[in-house]
């Protein structure tokens, strides 16, 4: 067992909060998402715009009582920046899937650090006993 298990690596959020306030991102792609603003002094960083990523929070919560279309009209009535009703559906539909792919591999995770023990357990056991056999 002196087998490395390799690294697990956790899907990256979107948005990202820390202590109730959101923080800059990498911008990974051509598009700057919804919520976001191009940093003045770096261009490959984005700049949260807190008001934008809290009404978008506050639309996801709006998705099950109406229609996509309906509650991107109202981000873009209340923030004044476009979002269509395609491009909110594939965001809260992307971050829904990262959230099961991040739970999915944290309980893979947790699966393989109890499976290591036990291996680390058995095979103590295993070769204590064969030290004492063989003296």
């Amino acid at each position: 067992m002196s087998r490395s298990i390799g690294k697990w690596k956790l899907p990256q959020p979107t948005d990202i909060k820390e202590e109730n306030e959101w923080v800059q991102i990498p911008r990974i792609a051509r598009t700057i998402p919804f919520g976001y603003k191009q940093n003045e002094e770096d261009p490959d960083i984005l700049d949260p715009i807190p008001t934008e990523l809290d009404l978008l929070e506050k639309a996801r919560s709006h998705i099950n009582q109406y229609s996509y279309r309906e509650v991107a009209n109202w981000l873009v009535a209340n923030t004044g920046r476009q979002i269509s009703h395609v491009g909110l559906r594939k965001r809260l539909q992307h971050e829904r899937q990262r959230k099961q792919t991040a739970a999915s591999i944290r309980k893979w995770a947790d699966y393989a650090e109890k499976a290591i023990a036990k291996a680390k357990e058995i095979e103590e056991a295993r070769t204590g006993a064969k030290a004492n056999a063989s003296n």
